[in-house]
């Protein structure tokens, strides 16, 4: 088993049919005079003669299929690479061409692959409450690091990977809850650098340090304590009573490099920022019905029943606000505006003045990255719908589309001029597409 590359690309031809909404149709002109219709019929010709060459490449072509079943896990990773489980085996694929870099058996079923700073983290199934532990592979060889045999969370980019025992539960899920210990590992050889004692539950997450220097790690406990510490050496660095809240993975977050945390207040529900550094209170203040904060670029997005506000996190000034809208959504650098929930996107936004860049009405986002800022979309088109796939670029006020995909074609992702998809014939295939500056 592997990848099969495909001897030639999958051209398809759209005709007129490019499943674009009827808003893009150019408008009507008027039909040429009868003397002049010669006389262009001859300039085409010449044109046509002068001009021609090797057809261009088509817009979207099948790179390589890898045999994965519907169980069987993949995951796109931020250098490029393609790794997927399935019978027994754990491969990794080059993007940039479809060929294999290596592959590894792996006899034990994972049911999740994560990667973070060189390595792939995987997280088998469990027996009943019996804890897996977590396995780290080596991306660039898929050479065994260390195993753990706990919980083991990242974040990437950080170089801050921590062993955990995650707490069960409706709002937090596992991995960023944590209880009784929590270990710092290095990366490399798996050995604890420090470990911190949990009194009853936290939340972790990672906070940015100086220039030059190793993130920190915040642990707000549910005894209304927030404590940082120094990634490397686990030093206290800051300690400060925080309001209640429903602390869970997404409070507190940090955006803008500030901290924030939505907690009820005297007169509702409030906002309240911390820097990053003392954990030393900005400023407070009273958010009304925003349902979600999230970040959105450098500033901070607030999401509710009055729209979508963005914030300054350092200062709390309100930067842009859009009534009509209801939600927001960060893929890859670019932000999606949606008017009525996740399955009517808007628009892709500058994040920085609220600016719509491109119209999306009628298309839906895919998750993953793209080229300089751009996103994959997809729409349904027809009675008997075909899935078209655009590219929504910062520089064109509409999507423009590739192609259709092959029925049976879902659960697909985007890379930098790549798609990747799963097929009902048992298939993972990447796609190649052409970005708008290729």
């Amino acid at each position: 088993m592997g990848a099969d590359t495909v001897s030639g690309p999958l051209v398809i031809d759209l005709g007129y049919d490019r499943g674009e909404p009827i808003t893009y149709d150019r408008p009507g002109g008027r039909a040429l005079p009868s003397w002049l219709v010669p006389s262009v019929v001859v300039a085409m010709m010449l044109f046509g003669l002068t001009a021609s060459g090797p057809p261009p490449p088509p817009l979207l072509s099948a790179l390589t299929r890898v045999e994965l079943g519907s169980g069987d896990p993949y995951l796109v990773t931020g250098t490029g690479q393609l790794i997927v489980q399935s019978t027994g085996r754990l491969t990794s694929y080059d993007l940039a061409t479809g060929a294999p870099q290596w592959q590894v058996s792996q006899q034990i079923p994972v049911y999740r692959l994560r990667s973070g700073d060189g390595l792939l983290l995987l997280r088998p199934w469990g027996a009943g409450s019996t804890e897996p532990g977590t396995t780290a592979v080596s991306l660039s060889t898929g050479a065994q690091h260390w195993h753990n045999t706990r919980s083991v969370i990242s974040f990437e980019g950080t170089g801050l990977v921590f062993s955990v025992e995650g707490v069960r539960s409706q709002s937090s899920g596992t991995g960023r809850r944590v209880e009784r210990t929590v270990e710092a590992l290095d990366p490399v050889a798996g050995r604890a650098r420090w470990r911190v004692e949990v009194p009853s539950t936290a939340v972790l997450l990672s906070v940015p340090g100086p220039p030059g220097e190793t993130a920190r790690m915040l642990m707000v406990r549910d005894d209304l304590t927030a404590q940082l510490y120094d990634g490397r050496t686990g030093a206290l660095l800051a300690e400060r009573k925080v309001p209640a809240a429903n602390y869970d993975p997404d409070n507190p977050l940090v955006a803008g490099e500030v901290i924030l945390l939505r907690h009820p207040g005297p007169s509702g529900i409030e906002l309240s920022a911390f820097d990053p550094a003392t954990l030393r209170p900005l400023w407070t203040g009273a958010i009304g019905s925003t349902g979600e904060v999230q970040p959105c670029g450098a500033l901070a997005c607030l999401s509710g029943l009055d729209g979508v506000r963005a914030i300054d996190p350092a200062t709390g000034d309100l930067r842009w606000h859009r009534p009509g809208w209801r939600s927001i959504e960060t893929i890859g650098e670019r932000l999606i505006a949606y008017a009525d929930g996740p399955g009517s996107p808007t628009a892709l936004v500058d994040p920085e003045t609220g600016r719509v860049l491109v119209d999306l009405t009628g298309w839906r986002p895919l998750g993953g990255t793209a080229v300089g800022g751009e996103v994959l979309v997809t729409r349904e088109v027809g009675a008997d719908p075909r899935t078209m796939v655009a590219v929504a670029a910062p520089r064109q006020s509409r999507p423009r589309v590739l192609a259709a995909l092959p029925a049976g074609t879902g659960e697909c992702q985007s890379a930098p001029e790549r798609l990747i998809c799963r097929s009902m014939y048992g298939e993972l295939v990447v796609w190649a597409y052409r970005s708008e500056t290729a």
